[in-house]
């Protein structure tokens, strides 16, 4: 019997509702914008008095919600990727990275989810620019249930966030066991022990394709992975050693400065692969599934190169 297919929000959603929820109970939370809430925007519905439309000002909001901080509130402010890690990079560089204040970016529009934005609006370079700013933890979450659990761990950390949304896409949720955190590596299929070869998936396009990849060829080992930041990934080094010694990690960001970049670093005696947007920019216009496929990113690419690493090592 197949199981039934239950419509879920997309994560820039899911993180809109899940922290009106929060802010329920902790009155410390306040939600600043850079006009992208739109007019029915629910947080600034149920918490008028917390709720902040800063206007396209950046780096200002960042310094804002620094303010904020020390104030003892938990900021959680939202904007494009590009604009959150690119734009705002210094004011994150200094507020989050040197001096440690409690800010939580919500930084919708990850990758090429705005589609028909354009290249202006495409970010696949944030995951660099924030890695090489220490002490910033990065989250990437899947799917609606897996967007609310970050927020919540987010909202309860002392810890500066930056947490990559996607836009309009819903996602079928990876089971996670309850009461276990976003930290943990979620595996699916294969052995977890001396795996021939093992997909690690970041993000919601990478996760989906990963999930579909490992549904075909149950003998094939899916991890996903939601926290990316250096101190993350440092912690998931051992583990991973024990699982494999050959990777290939999905992303939809560039390959230079990604996660598989990162790893490679940690795990030198392990041969890393990526599959990620390559080296091009995104200038094709058309749907998040279009600017993808222009790019070279999907089901598809990932087959084969899984199929090339898995005839080369046993699979």
């Amino acid at each position: 019997m197949e199981k039934e297919l239950v419509m879920s929000l997309s994560s820039r959603e899911a993180y809109k509702a899940e922290l009106t929820e929060l802010a329920r109970t902790n009155d410390k939370i306040v939600c600043l914008e850079a006009d992208l809430g739109g007019k029915n925007h629910v947080f600034q519905g149920t918490h008028p008095d917390r709720f902040l439309n800063i206007g396209i000002a950046e780096a200002a909001g960042i310094d804002m919600a620094a303010g904020l901080a020390e104030a003892g509130y938990v900021p959680f402010f939202s904007t494009f990727a590009s604009f959150a890690a690119l734009r705002a990079a210094e004011s994150i560089k200094l507020a989050m990275g040197y001096m440690g204040k409690n800010i939580k970016i919500a930084a919708a529009y990850g990758g090429v989810s705005g589609g028909w934005f354009g290249t202006t609006h495409h970010c696949l370079e944030d995951i660099a620019v924030l890695q090489s700013f220490q002490h910033v933890r990065i989250a990437c979450p899947h799917g609606e249930e897996e967007t609310r659990l970050v927020i919540r761990e987010a909202a309860a950390s002392p810890e500066p966030y930056y947490i990559r949304l996607g836009r309009n896409d819903g996602f079928r949720s990876l089971d996670r066991p309850p009461g276990s955190s976003a930290r943990e590596i979620l595996y699916q299929g294969g052995k977890r022990s001396g795996a021939a070869l093992c997909l690690i998936s970041v993000g919601e396009q990478a996760a989906e394709i990963c999930i579909r990849l490992a549904e075909e060829d149950p003998n094939l080992l899916h991890a996903h992975l939601v926290y990316v930041d250096s101190q993350s990934l440092k912690g998931y080094a051992e583990e991973l050693r024990s699982v494999s010694d050959t990777f290939l990690v999905a992303e939809e960001h560039r390959g230079t400065g990604g996660t598989a970049s990162y790893l490679s670093l940690l795990l030198p005696e392990c041969r890393v692969y990526s599959h990620d947007c390559g080296e091009e920019w995104p200038v094709y216009g058309g749907t998040h599934a279009e600017v993808l496929e222009h790019l070279g990113f999907g089901l598809t690419g990932l087959k084969r190169q899984a199929a090339e690493l898995g005839g080369r090592h046993g699979i």
